[in-house]
């Protein structure tokens, strides 16, 4: 039985532009559509999650899903949003990026899947390869006048000076390449509904004009819908950190730092994001939204929508290890359980946090609270400084107080290698014993 995908998509406030007909159509039978994923890298980051969703979505309502990975207009590169053209990559890296995505892709839908409305995975470079170039300016380029093209927003803005050197020729042609997608799509897998962000709309539409004048003395639909470009309530844009891009593969981006993007995410954008990043159902949103009002502190919204989402884009055991992870800094048993953590973990929870080496040989006769403070790390400005924090009983030596004739030895050692300082709730360093 098919669902009503518009009205699902509408509440979650992930519906910008969409054609008339589309939500027509999605009810009256089931319906194939796709979203195309360039492969300017060798994985997607959190920005691509929403496309992701989106036939996620699509799949759950009972149609069928095409996710494209453009190899040909890869080898282009999408002038949309864009003030200046990409670099063009080589083959070779084009195909190492292409399979790392369709390894991504793989993770969210079936592409083994038996089913009627079975998820199918494609390459656009697959058909545009056996193009020439007079064919495809014949068979292609006659079907849409330049004006067509000059009206779309993402040529306009080009040539209205947003960038430094203009639009070549080859940007130019992105929007046709989709769009004999579209209609290639069409043709053999009866697509009629391409999705992506807002800013893909005259890419997209420019692919159902093609669909219909290439299909002459048909009655052919083509539809289009797409998403709003996600923002952060601060404006500052979104799938970014101080460290780049939140990427969904764990050696780009670790789950723990994963996970923590969005344990830390405003509450406003929090409200936003449980909408659009989860499946949770309507009801179990609003109450989660009015529970977190009435106790903000207790950020709930934060944390289911950290569960979701790294639970979704990795597990279930990963979510546990990096919300473990996380508590670990307000554990009773905190030695103990740091002690848990595998080397690559300790170093993020801590990532940032000032760090000296000593040698074994140095360490071998223990280190005074003095020295290890000030004297021999500089972590504060003065002996006189670390002496007044100690006897103001201010300093932790692993979460543990200790006073001024403490000595550190191998026994203060994390996994026989670090020790963890404290000054008092805000100041932490770290003490590697090479």
């Amino acid at each position: 039985m098919l669902k009503n995908l518009v009205e699902e998509l509408r509440w979650r406030g992930m519906v910008h532009d969409i054609m008339p007909g589309t939500e027509e159509q999605l009810l009256s039978e089931m319906t194939t559509a796709y979203v195309g994923f360039d492969p300017t890298s060798d994985s997607l980051h959190i920005g691509s999650l929403v496309p992701i969703i989106l036939l996620v979505h699509l799949e759950k309502a009972g149609h069928k899903p095409i996710a494209l990975v453009g190899g040909a207009t890869g080898m282009i590169g999408d002038p949309s949003g864009k003030s200046n053209e990409r670099n063009l990559l080589d083959e070779k890296t084009l195909n190492h990026n292409v399979e790392g995505i369709k390894n991504v892709l793989s993770r969210f839908l079936d592409f083994n899947s038996k089913a009627e409305n079975a998820p199918i995975l494609v390459n656009n470079y697959d058909w545009m390869k056996q193009f020439s170039f007079i064919d495809f300016a014949r068979d292609v380029g006659k079907r849409i006048t330049v004006n067509y093209m000059m009206s779309k927003d993402s040529v306009k803005k080009r040539l209205q000076g947003e960038g430094t050197v203009g639009m070549s020729f080859t940007e130019f042609t992105y929007q046709l390449i989709q769009g004999y997608d579209f209609y290639h799509l069409y043709k053999h897998h009866n697509c009629v509904l391409q999705m992506g962000g807002s800013d893909q709309w005259g890419n997209i539409t420019t692919g159902t004009e093609l669909v219909r004048r290439m299909n002459v003395g048909e009655e052919a639909k083509a539809f289009a819908m797409t998403c709003p470009l996600i923002t952060k309530a601060d404006g500052s844009k979104f799938g970014k950190s101080e460290g780049g891009n939140i990427w969904l593969d764990a050696d780009k981006t670790s789950v723990y730092k994963f996970y923590q993007f969005w344990m830390n995410t405003s509450d406003e954008d929090a409200e936003k994001y449980i909408k659009i990043f989860t499946f949770l159902d309507q009801l179990t949103i609003d109450n989660l939204i009015n529970a977190h009002k009435i106790a903000p502190h207790q950020r709930l919204l934060q944390k289911t929508l950290a569960e979701e989402v790294t639970t979704f884009v990795h597990s279930k055991s990963d979510f546990e290890n990096a919300e473990r992870a996380s508590s670990i800094l307000f554990s009773k048993n905190f030695k103990a359980d740091i002690a848990t953590l595998n080397e690559a973990t300790f170093l993020e929870v801590f990532e940032g946090v000032p760090l000296f080496e000593i040698s074994g040989a140095e360490f071998s006769e223990g280190l005074d609270m003095i020295a290890a403070l000030s004297a021999k790390t500089n972590f504060l400005s003065s002996n006189g400084e670390a002496r007044r924090a100690l006897k103001e009983n201010a300093i932790m030596v692993n979460k543990e107080k200790v006073a001024e004739d403490y000595i550190l030895t191998n026994a203060d050692l994390i996994n026989q290698k670090y020790i963890i300082l404290n000054k008092g709730k805000k100041h932490t360093y770290i003490i590697k014993v090479q």
